[in-house]
């Protein structure tokens, strides 16, 4: 199928998730929430649920508009769980969090995670391998008011850094993020629970991470909510030298930068410091500065 470039940019004001439809009329904050025991931003730290969930109700005091739930590692290398041991880490966590007032995404690739943290009342999925998985696509269609974020990467987490050839990386990436979208619309799951994420670090090198930081609204032109995660990624450290927990200021700055170009939703491990950064850019006008995210 031949698709153009993308079309004239569309203000999409709300994500429609399954209990909450989420205003985009200022940046939202979405909190990490990692179950593993092998995660390369924190090691491990919340892999006990009740670590996990101590560390979602320190994310909400610190302003977090949305929890962000993983229990599968996707750094290069990461050892995969079985469905099981993903269902046990991350739906205990899940029950609690959807407790707390605030819109709850799963980041799995798994349907049967998926339906299983639906039925426990996430409002998100989050998955990294935009529903490619057998029975994914599926599961979201039979769900008729859940968010979805689709996510681009080529290959897996251990083959993907070897497919990064593109002719010009935000273009390609924009063009295979509408191609997906119309893929799952067609397969039955409406337009307004969709969110996009060009996947930085996932197939991509340094330098195409920051074609993409920098050509930010070609992306956004697509003309759905743009969800974009830098925090702590290696990217990060090959710019500044230091090491995954020294990456606070980079991480925040990438953050800011990346609202501050359109991004509708950034992904982070540093809620408090994140959210005071946007604040600062919505008291100077450099993005809105609009109600709470839930309505």
């Amino acid at each position: 199928m031949q698709m153009g470039p993308p079309g004239p940019i569309v203000i999409w004001m709300y994500w429609q998730t399954s209990r909450f439809r989420l205003s985009l009329e200022r940046p939202l904050v979405m909190g990490i929430v990692n179950v593993t025991p092998d995660s390369f931003s924190d090691g491990g730290r919340h892999a006990a649920a009740a670590d996990a969930m101590a560390w979602c109700d320190r994310l909400v005091r610190e302003g977090a508009d949305i929890l962000d739930i993983g229990g599968e590692s996707t750094r290069p290398g990461g050892q995969a769980p079985d469905r099981d041991e993903e269902l046990r880490r991350v739906l205990p966590v899940v029950r609690h969090a959807v407790t707390l007032g605030r819109p709850i995404s799963v980041d799995t690739s798994r349907p049967e995670v998926m339906a299983e943290a639906i039925a426990a009342g996430a409002d998100i999925i989050n998955d990294v391998r935009a529903l490619r998985r057998p029975g994914a696509l599926a599961v979201l269609a039979e769900a008729p008011r859940v968010g979805v974020c689709l996510m681009h990467m080529r290959g897996e987490p251990d083959t993907m850094q070897q497919q990064t050839a593109y002719d010009d990386v935000v273009h390609d990436v924009a063009v295979a993020l509408e191609r997906r979208m119309r893929e799952v619309v067609d397969a039955g799951v409406q337009v307004e629970r969709i969110a996009l994420d060009p996947g930085i670090g996932f197939a991509k090198t340094a330098e195409q991470n920051w074609q993409l930081l920098r050509r930010q609204g070609e992306l956004c032109a697509i003309g759905r909510p743009l969800l974009v995660g830098w925090s702590r990624k290696s990217t990060l450290g090959l710019l500044t030298g230091r090491a995954v927990g020294d990456r606070l200021a980079a991480s925040v700055s990438a953050a800011l930068v990346s609202a501050c170009r359109g991004a509708h939703v950034v992904r982070v491990h540093d809620v408090a410091a994140t959210v005071d950064a946007l604040k600062v850019a919505a008291a100077a006008g450099f993005i809105g500065e609009g109600p709470p995210g839930a309505c």
